[in-house]
């Protein structure tokens, strides 16, 4: 979401309740590095793939829009919704300070939208009892896209709510609902099978990392790291290129509704300040250079060094955020002794 779409009052809301979220998150893992050294690299690696597929938008036929994978989801399946949710926090964080995408004001409002729903409804609530006891290729299959599809449906509906106590009348509610749900619930699907493919390749190969006890967690946790790495790298340095140019399914929604995809506010304000904070920041805005005066010498390149300074940063980023939390809980749990 871009900070247009929000009004001060509802982004500041959605940014405590992000934060009072990754406070519960905190609260809740727990990481004994002495034994499961290897889970820290697997939560970076695991972030950075989300990262770097997030970047390639694909077409949704016949609607002239595109979509991309959330990755809340897929991330809690295999280092637990916690860790997921903090993830997805550094994830969206990164991408708003350092590439423009998705408003400041907004940020609060997009991690709930992506990250809440999915680590804290869908994986719970959908994925973990469907697969239940009968971990089948057959129950992971349909339980990643049942549960894909209801994360990206409450996510979509969020924003669409969110609009509508933000007062924006230029998105009526019956009208942009009825734009936005089918249309994430094309994208759902794609994110689904994407995320079933994945699961089901290391349900075959680790399945001891659909374990989240990180007390049984073995050294066999250890053969997927290079292959998300390698994906990670192909998906963000080559594959980005081949991004849709379609807009993806929220700015779809809002030219169909509103008839452009930018909802214009007025300068000054908070969302003003809030801009030019981050044409500060973003030294790489929409994943491509800035404008210098001077001709680019290849929109390739932009989209590659994009890719890959993301991954540097969000596997840099999640695994400080996680060492940091691990240390702090060690040295707390000394001193209670």
């Amino acid at each position: 979401m871009a900070d247009a779409l929000l009004s001060p009052t509802v982004g500041a809301t959605l940014w405590v309740a992000a934060f009072a979220a990754g406070g519960y998150s905190i609260r809740k893992i727990h990481i004994k590095t002495e034994e499961n050294k290897s889970f820290i690299p697997l939560i970076g690696v695991a972030a950075s793939f989300v990262f770097a597929a997030q970047m390639i938008n694909f077409t949704i036929p016949g609607t002239g829009s595109s979509g991309h994978i959330g990755g809340g989801l897929l991330l809690s399946i295999m280092i637990g919704p916690y860790a997921a949710f903090l993830a997805m926090t550094v994830i969206l964080l990164i991408q708003s300070l350092f590439f423009a995408d998705g408003g400041i004001l907004a940020l609060g409002a997009n991690i709930i939208n992506m990250g809440f729903f999915s680590c804290f409804l869908a994986y719970p609530f959908i994925y973990k009892p469907l697969t239940a006891g009968h971990r089948s290729q057959a129950a992971v299959f349909g339980a990643s896209i049942t549960a894909a599809i209801f994360g990206l449906q409450t996510g979509a509906f969020g924003v669409v709510i969110e609009t509508l106590l933000s007062g924006k009348t230029e998105l009526p509610f019956t009208t942009f609902v009825l734009l936005m749900q089918p249309i994430h619930l094309a994208i759902g699907l794609v994110e689904g099978l994407i995320t079933a493919s994945l699961v089901l390749y290391v349900y075959k190969n680790s399945p001891e990392l659909l374990d989240h006890d990180l007390q049984k967690k073995s050294a066999k946790v250890r053969k997927i790291i290079p292959v998300l790495a390698i994906l990670a790298l192909l998906f963000g340095g080559l594959f980005s290129w081949f991004a849709s140019d379609y807009p993806d399914g929220l700015e779809w929604s809002i030219e169909k509704t509103a008839g452009t995809t930018e909802l214009v506010v007025p300068p000054g304000g908070i969302h003003g300040v809030l801009k030019s904070f981050q044409q500060t920041m973003a030294f790489l805005p929409n994943y491509g250079f800035k404008h210098t005066g001077e001709i680019e010498s290849s929109v390739h390149t932009g989209t590659t060094v994009s890719g890959l300074t993301g991954i540097i940063l969000t596997l840099m980023g999640i695994s400080s955020v996680i060492i940091l939390i691990s240390f702090i809980k060690r040295r707390m749990k000394r001193r209670s002794k």
